[in-house]
C-alpha cells in the first residue's frame, strides 16, 4: 500500500464521528404484596431492587406505579446496551435474579426494547 493512500485513508476515518446506537430495554414487574402494613414495611420489601440492580452501570431502577397501594407494586428496570440482544440477555439475568432475591409474587412481567 502505498503512502499516499494510507494518508488518504487515515484522514477518511478521522473526518467520520463515531456512531454509536443505543438501545434501551424495559422490564415491568407487577408485584403481589402480603402482610404490608404500611408503606415502610412495603418499601423494605423492595429494598434489595434499589440496593443491588439501581448501584449497575447500564440499569436504572424505579417504582413506577402503584407507590400507596400496600399490596401490590410496579417496578420497571432499564438497561442501556449497544444491542438488542444484549439489553434481552441482560433483562433476563435481571429478571431470574429479582425472582430468587425479593419476597413478592411477580403478577405480570413486560418487556419492551426501544
Amino acid at each position: 500500500m502505498s503512502e499516499a493512500l494510507r494518508k488518504l485513508l487515515k484522514e477518511g476515518n478521522a473526518n467520520q464521528p463515531t456512531v454509536i446506537t443505543p438501545h434501551v430495554g424495559l422490564l415491568t414487574l407487577h408485584f403481589q404484596l402480603y402482610g404490608c402494613e404500611d408503606l415502610k414495611a412495603k418499601r423494605k420489601a423492595f429494598t434489595a431492587l434499589r440496593a443491588i440492580w439501581g448501584k449497575e452501570p447500564d440499569l436504572a431502577v424505579s417504582e413506577t406505579a402503584d407507590q400507596e397501594a400496600l399490596d401490590c407494586a410496579t417496578w420497571t428496570v432499564a438497561a442501556l446496551g449497544t444491542s438488542s440482544q444484549q439489553i434481552t440477555q441482560r433483562l433476563d439475568q435481571v429478571e431470574k435474579a429479582i425472582e430468587e432475591r425479593i419476597d413478592a409474587a411477580i403478577l405480570d412481567v413486560h418487556r419492551e426494547i426501544l
